[in-house]
């Protein structure tokens, strides 16, 4: 969950859990496909991209419809399985309950969730040794997971910090620094700690308590089975995050869902290297032959991707069959309103990128959505959309609606039809 007051996180944690416990069945699926079907099967999402969108249009995957199945697992957030050798999948959470273990990720006793999935088919999945770890975020408020990667049997688990603009009411506004990776190589049962702390992260940033950062809630790039498909055998960090001056900054400007850009890093991914700064390249731009250029002084770092006022939590998985990039960003809005969620595509990891959908409200308050790559069909036109939503509706009162149907908080999983240009909407 990603609703705090800082003075009163401990309870209102333990209400939202008691809340979700009592309102929504562990596990439950949702009805019948055909409750929420139109075309022969599907449900297609209109894209309402605004006005000054930056991206062009994708001609090859050109919209995205729901086919009804869908299930719910937990009762919590923050879900980024990866998909490991051994055949099931790793995923951090936290703020809720899973299978009678509860986490929360604020205050000095702040803690992470963790767990394994097992099985093939997302409708009848095993969630089993949920467990949690504790880590101070001081000197800031609250510490939550993000880039999670298991390879070649080694579990990486980064947190990153949050903080709250005292007065504006809004929900984690400030997104502080990437604090650093611990590991496993038991996955899970014991962990290798992280030297850094959020005083002191694995990135040289913010320049000062609360300041813009560039890779504050990074990611990894979903590569597959045990990043089968790294195009280089580098583990990559997608982030979202913000720079200055910033002419126009909108309240909450950068937070842990919302921002102003997209940044990507990578390294060869060991115990010894994935909390080494200096083992890292950092996304650079690109020369006047369109070729990407990456370095490792992170002052020389640049955007991805920016789109002011519209961009926010990100995450990207590899399409192997269609040879695609999925890139799904989220704009949080205020932090407490609905958020839209946007998928673009790319044969590149560096670009350029193209607008697959424009999901104005999905959710209406959707968050932390990703594409598990062990859910891609085949051909690679059907994918397991992952993400929670709605958090607000028990602590705050509000009345966001599940739409699509089987959304909440939890972790839900949606089929979808990616479309192309020959396909009926």
């Amino acid at each position: 969950m990603k609703l705090k007051n800082p003075v009163l996180t401990s309870s209102r944690v333990l209400l939202l859990v008691a809340f979700v416990a009592l309102h929504y069945p562990h596990n439950a699926t949702a009805q019948s496909p055909a409750d929420n079907v139109e075309n022969a099967g599907l449900k297609v999402w209109p894209s309402q991209p605004p006005a000054g969108i930056p991206f062009a249009a994708s001609a090859e995957l050109t919209g995205i419809a729901f086919t009804g199945r869908r299930v719910q697992y937990g009762h919590a957030d923050t879900w980024y399985p990866s998909w490991a050798a051994n055949g099931n999948l790793y995923s951090p959470w936290t703020d809720g309950e899973v299978n009678g273990v509860k986490a929360s990720s604020a205050g000095a006793a702040a803690n992470t969730g963790y767990a394994t999935i097992r099985g093939n088919d997302p409708m009848h999945l095993e969630i089993a040794d949920a467990s949690t770890y504790a880590a101070d975020p001081a000197p800031y408020e609250g510490r939550y997971p993000s880039a999670s990667l298991v390879y070649r049997g080694v579990w990486y688990y980064g947190t990153y910090c949050l903080h709250e603009t005292p007065g504006k009411h809004l929900n984690w506004d400030v997104l502080g620094p990437f604090a650093g990776f611990r590991y496993s190589t038991d996955y899970g049962k014991t962990w290798h700690e992280t030297k850094h702390t959020p005083a002191h992260p694995l990135f040289p940033e913010p320049s000062h308590f609360a300041g813009k950062v560039k890779i504050g809630a990074p990611h990894v790039v979903d590569f597959g089975q045990d990043m089968r498909y790294s195009p280089d055998g580098n583990a990559y960090l997608v982030a979202h995050g913000s720079s200055d001056p910033d002419p126009a900054p909108r309240d909450a400007d950068l937070s842990w869902i919302t921002g102003d850009e997209i940044y990507l890093a990578r390294v060869k991914p060991s115990p010894r290297n994935m909390d080494n700064a200096s083992k890292y390249e950092f996304f650079a731009g690109h020369s006047r032959r369109g070729k990407a250029i990456w370095t490792h002084d992170f002052s020389l770092i640049k955007p991805l991707l920016k789109w002011d006022n519209n961009m926010g939590s990100v995450t990207m998985t590899y399409d192997d069959p269609l040879n695609k990039y999925l890139m799904v960003v989220t704009d949080g809005g205020n932090t407490i309103s609905r958020f839209n969620t946007y998928i673009l595509e790319s044969t590149d990891i560096t670009g350029p990128w193209k607008l697959v959908v424009y999901m104005k409200d999905f959710g209406e308050q959707g968050y932390f959505v990703n594409f598990p790559s062990k859910f891609i069909s085949k051909d690679g036109k059907v994918a397991w959309l992952s993400y929670s939503a709605n958090f607000t509706n028990g602590p705050n009162g509000t009345n966001y609606q599940s739409n699509p149907e089987g959304g909440g908080y939890w972790w839900t999983l949606q089929e979808v039809r990616l479309l192309g240009p020959n396909d009926s909407k």
